[in-house]
């Protein structure tokens, strides 16, 4: 008996995204596409005859905006939501707002371009789905609230000859379907001392800009997106651009980071094993590393090249986790040095890097 198929319910206002997004997500046999709704009304007349499994669902619709809709499902039904948005840099804030509201993630509404482009975001959008449909969702907070498989060799360069001694300590971390929250409690829990992070967010480009202003306006540590030569500076977190790999390199004494394009890796770009690979390659016994809560198995591979470099590892454990699928691949492959309850990673960082 084949395993059931996970039901999308597709809400835009467009007809042409609606028949795209159709298209792409009916081409993994593991999804059905149970309807489309052109308004939130008629979405809500669709959830009436049947439950979806997962919403896709646009901001900007007639009637009813998309964020109103989110939290009167998150309220009376929850539901996993995808969020689906053009790329707007004047958008990115109040698309940020739906993961406060309880979105699962937030993917980047298709365009017409390449075949490559076609293909990588037919992958993105199905794991996202995939994803969501695997969320476990906790009640809203108040306040502040067979796919090509490639590995970071196909990104990273040959590791350079000996570098000069240093006992600077770096962080980095790996995060997908919930990170967004997660880092946000994280990263506010740190000292404004706090040594350098570098992280890995899966999440769209230009979003990562408006996410990094965000925990930049809530934390004692500075957040930006990192740039190409960005050091890595106690006090900072340098988050990866969309749609770009970062990679830490050295200069010396000194880490910075590296931004390229490339394929996408562990169907993924930014990818949190090309991340953890290079930490593992320039930063050796200097680094920590920390995976968080996502789908999937980006980073398993690049933490466990990071523990035999003589890393400190840690993984969110399942109970505080979204979705517990990157910690638990990197637990599997007996990559973790030790497992803990999101509230206590801030704790352990400090405690590995004085």
């Amino acid at each position: 008996m084949s395993p059931q198929r996970i039901r999308v319910l597709i809400v835009d206002d467009s007809a042409v995204v609606r028949q795209t997004l159709s298209e792409v997500l009916s081409s993994d046999p593991e999804i059905e596409v149970m309807g489309t709704a052109g308004d939130p009304f008629a979405a809500a007349e669709r959830i009436a005859e049947q439950v979806p499994d997962v919403i896709t669902l646009d901001i900007e619709m007639p009637r009813m905006d998309g964020l109103t809709f989110l939290q009167k499902i998150m309220s009376q039904h929850p539901i996993p939501v995808v969020i689906c948005s053009s790329l707007a840099e004047d958008k990115a804030q109040s698309t940020l707002k739906a993961l406060e509201y309880g979105a699962v993630d937030i993917i980047a509404k298709p365009r017409f371009g390449t075949k490559q482009f076609l293909e990588d975001s037919r992958i993105m959008f199905c794991q996202a789905v995939k994803a969501a449909a695997a969320a476990r969702l906790h009640p809203l907070r108040p306040g502040h609230i067979v796919e090509p498989k490639l590995t970071a060799d196909a990104i990273l360069s040959p590791a350079t000859n000996a570098m000069l001694e240093t006992t600077e300590k770096v962080v980095v971390i790996g995060a997908s379907t919930g990170g967004t929250e997660a880092l946000k409690t994280l990263l506010e829990a740190l000292p404004a001392d706090s040594p350098g992070i570098v992280i890995v967010q899966h999440m769209p480009e230009l979003f990562t800009r408006a996410f990094a202003m965000r925990l930049d306006s809530l934390c004692s540590i500075t957040v930006k997106e990192a740039e190409t030569n960005d050091t890595v500076l106690r006090g900072q977190a340098l988050i990866a651009p969309g749609n770009h790999h970062t990679l830490i390199k050295r200069s010396g004494a000194r880490y910075y980071v590296d931004i390229k394009e490339g394929p996408l890796v562990c169907r993924h770009r930014p990818s949190v094993d090309v991340l953890f690979r290079s930490a593992a390659r320039y930063a050796g016994q200097n680094a920590v590393g920390v995976i968080l809560t996502g789908m999937g198995d980006d980073g398993a591979r690049g933490m466990l090249e990071m523990k035999l470099a003589g890393a400190m590892t840690i993984a969110q454990d399942e109970a505080s986790c979204i979705v517990f699928g990157m910690p638990k691949e990197a637990i599997k492959y007996g990559a973790v040095n030790k497992v803990l309850p999101l509230q206590a990673v801030a704790g352990a960082i400090l405690t590995c890097t004085r």
